[in-house]
């Protein structure tokens, strides 16, 4: 059976519990990270050398980086449905599944933590300064959706896995945001599939 090591507090989690739901894959989740620890033990650390979640383990095979899980579970367990069949396709959701890490994560990642778990970590410039970043970012998320239904195209993908749970934190942060309705539509019809109900706490 599928083993997923994670927190559900992570938002990494959330990202890889929301494409097994969609999946409907049985599968048993371990508590692991922060208060729960796990992390530091030889034998996680054996599965991730970086001893972060989440971390899968499938029939002995083992992968961590939520992103690389969802295009595994994707690929093998839904090949005409989350993962896309046309190359072309495809490589959209994935190039805004790698645009999510590379550019919205460390944008958003102050805001995530001064605002809702760590209020002393970073300085109230900090927060400004990643406030305006993740607005550019989320209008150009915005752009996206105001052409097509979903991330990656007209049906609900893999890169939308990827997508909802960091733009479910943002839109729930306690402060001000700039209005972007085309997100903010796409998030309704996302937040209310049965698979993000069960994901996104």
């Amino acid at each position: 059976m599928l083993r997923i090591y994670g927190r559900m507090s992570s938002l990494n989690t959330q990202k890889v519990m929301l494409c097994v739901h969609e999946l409907a894959l049985a599968h048993v989740r371990i508590d692991a990270g922060r208060g729960f620890g796990v992390t530091d033990t030889p034998a996680f650390l054996a599965m991730n050398p970086n001893g972060l979640i989440p971390v899968i383990e499938d029939a002995g095979f083992v992968l961590w980086e939520s992103n690389a899980i969802i295009r595994y579970l994707a690929a093998q367990h839904a090949p005409a449905g989350l993962w896309p069949q046309d190359v072309k396709a495809r490589a959209q959701a994935e190039s805004w599944m790698d645009w999510q890490q590379c550019a919205l994560m460390p944008a958003i990642h102050p805001h995530l933590h001064s605002l809702a778990s760590e209020p002393a970590r970073f300085a109230p410039a900090q927060i400004e300064a990643a406030r305006i970043a993740c607005e550019s970012l989320i209008a150009m998320l915005d752009a996206r959706l105001a052409l097509c239904a979903y991330v990656g195209g007209e049906t609900f993908s893999m890169a939308d896995c990827a997508l909802l749970p960091p733009v479910h934190r943002w839109l729930n942060l306690p402060m001000v945001r700039a209005s972007h309705p085309a997100l903010e539509d796409w998030y309704r019809r996302c937040a209310a599939r049965p698979a993000a109900i069960k994901a996104l706490p």
